[in-house]
C-alpha cells in the first residue's frame, strides 16, 4: 500500500500535464486542429500515399506525386513490426498538437526524478521546459519531428545519468526504451545534437571512473549502452537503413558534377554549401534574447499593436484604419542577423534567475555539466559569426556537414538551463538561512545588474535590419523610421518586462526567507510566475486565433482546386505537371497532380540538378522527357491557366540512337540539345565492373512500333509492348536503383538508368507485358531486424523486472 501511494503525486502531475497541454491548445478539445505550413506541404506532398493507403490497406514506398517519383521513407511511411512506434503513439493519445506539449513535460519530468527533484517541483520545472518559446513556435510552424525528437531527449538523458550512478538494470531499460523513441521520431539532426550533449556527460563520467580506477563498473556501464544502442537501433532498422538508402539518392548526398548551372566550375563538392548550412546563425548579442524576448524584435511577423509609431504614422498619412491594423499586427520587426525569425528562442527570465542561483546552492558536479552543454550549444549556434568553432565541426566532426540552421542547436541549451534552474530551485529549500540569503541576493544582483546593463547600452544599437531597403522601397524612409522606433520600444518594454519578473521572484523567495511565506507557498508562487512569463510570450506566436486554428476539413484538405487544376484532373490519362510558380518549392500541385516539384528538406539530388540545370533555363525537351503534358501558369491578373503540352513525349517510346557518355558531367551536358525522343544517353560509368550491357549504339523503330502503359499504381507499373525488332525504351519515370524491379513476361530482367534521371529497358523483339515493380529489400530486410531487437528488448525488460523483485524481496 506504501509503494501504491508513492505513485500519487506522479500520477497527479501527469494528469496536470495533460489538463495543460488541453488547456493551451483548447481548441483542440472542440474538433479543431492546428494549421500548420509545413505539415500542409506535407499533405500535399504524401496525398497519393494516404489515398493509396486507405483504398488498399498497403503501404506503396513509392510516390509518384512530388519530384517525378521519390520513396515514401521520409514522408510517414507505416513499416512492419514497429513496435516502437505503436508505443510512441500510446504516448501521444492526446488531438495534436497537445500530444507533443505532453512529450515535452513527460519526458523532462522524467529526467527531473532521476536528478532527484521532488515531484511539485519537477513539475513547474517540466511545464517551464515545455512552454520555452522556441519548442512552442516548431509546433506552430508544423517542425513536428524535431518537436517529437525533441521530448524524448530528456529521457534519454535520463537514462544516462542512471548508468553512470550505477543503477544498470532501470538505467539501461530507460536508455534502451528512450532512444528507441528518439530515433523512431525520425528527425536525425535533434537526435545528433543530443548525442553531442551525451558525449560530453560520458567523457566526464569516464574521465572520473579512471581516475578513481573504476575499470569494473566503467566496462559494465559501456556493455550497458552497447546493448541499449544495439537493441534501440535495431527496433528502428527499417526507417534508418531506408533513409540511409534514399540519402545517397537526395541533396544530402554529394554532387557527381563537377560545374555549376552557369557553367563555372565547382569549388565544392560537398552537398551542402557553408553558406546554406550557417545561413541560420544566432547573433552573439541576439542570444540575450533568451532571458528579453523582444530584444532583437522577436520576428519578422510581429503584432506592434494600434499604439505603435508605425500604426500612428500610417493613420496620419490617410491609410484605411483597418488596414493598417492588420499590417502592424504582421510586422517585420525582427532585426537580427537571421534571414527569417519565427519567435525569438526565449527560455524565461524566471528560469534563467533560478539557472544562475544553482551556481551558489548546488554541491554537485552535475551543475558543471549542464553548463557545459548549455555554453556548447550556444557557441555553436552562432555559426558563421564564430566560425572557429563552426568551421573546425564541419570540416572535421563527422556528420556535423550534413545539417543545415545551425542555430537550432540551442534546444541543448533549451534542455540544460531549465534542468539546472529547477536543481537550483530544489537545492535552495534545502540551505539555511544565511546560505538562502546569500545565494538570493547574489543570483539577483546578477540577473537584474544583466538586465540593468542592456536597459543602459540600448543606445548602442541602430535597430536596423539587413531588409530595411526592401521595406523602405515599398513602404519610404518615415516607415523605416517609425518601425525602428517600435523595435527600441519592443527592445525597451521586454528589459523592463524582465526586470518585473526577477523582482517578483526575488521578492516571493526573501519573502520565504524571512518566514514570512511557507515553503510549499513560495514554490507555487515561484513556478507560477516561471510558467507565466513563458505562457505569456508563447501566446504571442501561437495561439488559438482563427489564423492559427481551423476546422479539420481546411487541415485535412489545405488546398482548394483551381480552374486550371479541375480542368486537368478531368484527364485521366498517366502524365505530369509542372507549376511555373511553385517550382521545386511547394506542394500544393502534388496534392492534385503527379508534379515534378514538391516540397522536402531531403529533395532527390538528380532532379533538382535537372531543374536548376535544365528547366530552370526553359529546356522545354525535358519537360517532355519527363512526360510534362500539362504547365500552370498564371496569366496577367493571377489567374491560374492550364497549358496542354502536345510535345510531351508519354509515359514510354522507343529510340533510335544511343549516346554513351563517361561521367555525369558529360550526360548532363548531352541534355542541352538531347532530341530525347529519337535519342537517349546513358553513361558507361553507371554500369559498373560486373553489369556491362550490350547495346548497339543505332536502333531500327518502325511505325508501327509502340508501348503503352496499360496499368498504374504508385507502385506497380504495367505496360504492353509491340515491336518486330529489338529496342531500347526511355519510360518516364524515375530511376531509383534500389527496390525497382522490371520483369518482362514474368521474367525478371535489368533496367538502366537514362537521360539522367529515367529508366531504360532493352526489349526483345515481339509483343511482351512489362512489368514495374517496388519491392523495396531494405523494408524486408529491416523489418525482420526490427522484430528481433523489440522481442530482445521485451525479454531485457522482463528480466529487469524479475531480478528487481527479486533484490526487493530479498532485502
Amino acid at each position: 500500500m506504501k509503494n501504491i501511494k508513492a505513485f500519487y503525486p506522479h500520477l497527479l502531475v501527469v494528469v496536470g500535464f495533460i489538463l495543460v497541454s488541453l488547456f493551451y491548445f483548447y481548441p483542440v478539445l472542440k474538433g479543431d486542429k492546428i494549421f500548420q505550413s509545413d505539415i500542409v506541404q506535407y499533405t500535399g506532398m504524401a496525398k497519393e500515399q494516404i489515398d493509396f493507403r486507405k483504398e488498399t490497406s498497403e503501404e506503396p514506398y513509392w510516390t509518384n506525386s512530388a519530384f517525378g517519383g521519390m520513396p515514401t521513407y521520409q514522408l510517414g511511411a507505416k513499416y512492419p513490426n514497429d513496435v516502437i512506434g505503436m508505443l510512441d503513439d500510446a504516448l501521444r493519445f492526446l488531438p495534436r498538437p497537445a500530444d507533443y506539449l505532453f512529450l515535452y513535460f513527460l519526458g523532462f519530468y522524467v529526467l527531473l526524478m532521476v536528478l532527484k527533484v521532488d515531484p511539485l517541483k519537477a513539475f513547474f520545472g517540466a511545464l517551464a521546459f515545455g512552454l520555452s518559446t522556441y519548442l512552442i513556435i516548431i509546433l506552430g510552424v508544423g517542425h513536428n519531428a524535431k518537436a517529437h525528437a525533441i521530448a524524448y531527449m530528456p529521457m534519454v538523458v535520463a537514462g544516462v545519468l542512471l548508468v553512470f550512478q550505477r543503477k544498470y538494470i532501470i538505467g539501461g531499460a530507460l536508455t534502451m526504451v528512450a532512444a528507441a523513441l528518439e530515433i523512431n521520431a525520425n528527425h536525425f539532426q535533434m537526435t545528433y545534437y543530443l548525442l553531442l550533449l551525451l558525449v560530453i556527460i560520458a567523457v566526464y563520467y569516464v574521465v572520473i571512473a579512471i581516475k578513481n580506477k573504476e575499470f569494473k563498473e566503467l566496462g559494465k556501464g559501456i556493455g550497458v549502452f552497447i546493448i541499449a544502442a544495439i537493441l534501440a537501433i535495431g527496433a528502428n532498422a527499417t526507417n534508418l537503413m531506408a533513409t540511409s538508402e534514399y540519402a545517397k539518392f537526395s541533396t544530402r548526398s554529394n554532387s557527381e558534377l563537377t560545374f555549376n548551372p552557369d557553367g563555372s566550375p565547382k569549388t565544392d563538392s560537398n552537398a551542402m554549401s557553408y553558406e546554406y548550412i550557417t545561413e541560420y546563425s544566432y547573433g552573439i548579442a541576439e542570444s540575450l534574447n533568451l532571458i528579453a524576448p523582444g530584444l532583437f524584435g522577436g520576428s519578422n511577423n510581429e503584432n506592434l499593436g494600434i499604439e505603435s509609431e508605425t500604426y500612428q504614422n500610417f493613420v496620419a498619412q490617410g491609410y484605411p484604419a483597418d488596414q493598417v491594423q492588420g499590417f502592424v499586427e504582421h510586422a517585420p520587426a525582427y532585426w537580427g542577423a537571421q534571414p527569417i525569425v519565427a519567435a525569438p528562442a526565449y527560455i524565461g527570465v524566471v528560469v534563467f534567475f533560478l539557472f544562475v542561483m544553482a551556481f551558489f546552492v548546488e554541491k554537485r558536479n552535475i551543475k558543471y555539466l549542464f553548463l557545459a552543454g548549455a555554453v556548447f550549444s550556444l557557441l555553436l549556434s552562432w555559426g558563421k559569426n564564430f566560425s572557429i568553432l563552426t568551421d573546425f565541426f564541419i570540416n572535421y566532426v563527422p556528420l556535423y556537414d550534413k545539417f543545415r540552421a545551425v542555430s537550432s542547436i540551442q534546444v541543448i541549451l533549451e534542455l540544460c538551463v531549465p534542468a539546472l534552474a529547477i536543481i537550483g530551485l530544489y537545492q535552495f529549500f534545502k540551505q539555511d538561512e544565511k546560505a538562502k540569503w546569500n545565494a538570493l541576493w547574489k543570483s539577483g544582483a546578477i540577473t537584474f545588474g544583466l538586465l540593468v546593463v542592456l536597459f543602459l547600452i540600448k543606445g548602442m544599437f541602430n535597430f536596423s535590419s539587413a531588409n530595411d531597403a526592401v521595406y523602405a522601397q515599398a513602404y519610404g524612409d518615415e516607415f523605416i523610421r517609425t518601425l525602428k522606433l517600435d523595435r527600441e520600444a519592443l527592445y525597451t518594454s521586454d528589459v523592463l518586462r524582465s526586470m518585473l519578473f526577477v523582482e517578483l521572484t526575488f521578492a516571493v523567495l526573501f519573502l520565504f526567507v524571512k518566514n514570512m511565506m511557507k515553503e510549499t507557498t513560495a514554490i507555487i508562487a515561484v513556478g507560477v510566475l516561471m510558467v507565466f512569463d513563458l505562457f505569456m510570450v508563447d501566446k504571442r506566436y501561437v495561439n488559438n486565433n482563427p489564423d492559427q486554428f481551423k476546422s479539420a476539413r481546411e487541415v485535412d484538405m489545405p488546398f482548394e482546386p483551381t480552374e486550371a487544376d479541375q480542368r486537368i484532373l478531368a484527364d485521366t490519362t498517366h502524365f505530369r505537371v509542372f507549376e511555373v510558380e511553385g517550382g521545386m518549392s511547394s506542394a500544393r500541385t502534388s496534392y492534385f497532380h503527379k508534379s515534378i516539384g514538391g516540397y522536402h528538406a531531403a529533395k532527390p539530388r538528380r532532379m533538382q540538378q535537372l531543374f536548376d540545370y535544365q528547366i530552370a533555363k526553359n529546356n522545354v525537351r525535358v519537360l517532355n522527357m519527363l512526360n510534362v503534358k500539362y504547365v500552370i501558369q498564371s496569366d496577367e491578373n493571377g489567374q491560374k491557366l492550364a497549358l496542354a503540352n502536345p510535345a510531351a513525349n508519354g509515359n514510354a517510346w522507343f529510340v533510335e540512337k544511343i549516346r554513351f557518355v563517361n561521367s555525369a558531367n558529360e550526360e548532363m551536358k548531352a541534355l542541352d540539345s538531347l532530341d530525347n525522343k529519337k535519342e537517349a544517353v546513358i553513361s558507361n560509368y553507371d554500369f559498373g565492373t560486373f553489369f556491362k550491357p550490350v547495346f548497339k549504339k543505332d536502333y531500327v523503330v518502325d511505325s508501327l512500333a509502340q508501348i503503352k502503359l496499360v496499368s498504374y499504381k504508385p507502385n506497380y507499373l504495367k505496360y504492353i509492348s509491340n515491336n518486330f525488332n529489338e529496342g531500347i525504351a526511355i519510360f518516364s519515370e524515375m530511376y531509383y536503383e534500389n527496390g525497382w524491379n522490371v520483369y518482362i513476361n514474368g521474367e525478371k530482367d535489368s533496367m538502366l538508368r537514362a537521360n539522367y534521371v529515367l529508366r531504360g529497358l532493352q526489349i526483345p523483339a515481339g509483343k511482351h507485358t512489362i512489368e514495374f515493380k517496388f519491392e523495396p529489400q531494405v523494408v524486408k530486410t529491416g523489418s525482420t531486424i526490427a522484430l528481433m531487437s523489440s522481442i530482445g528488448m521485451l525479454l531485457l525488460i522482463g528480466a529487469g523486472v524479475y531480478f528487481e523483485l527479486k533484490k526487493k524481496i530479498q532485502d
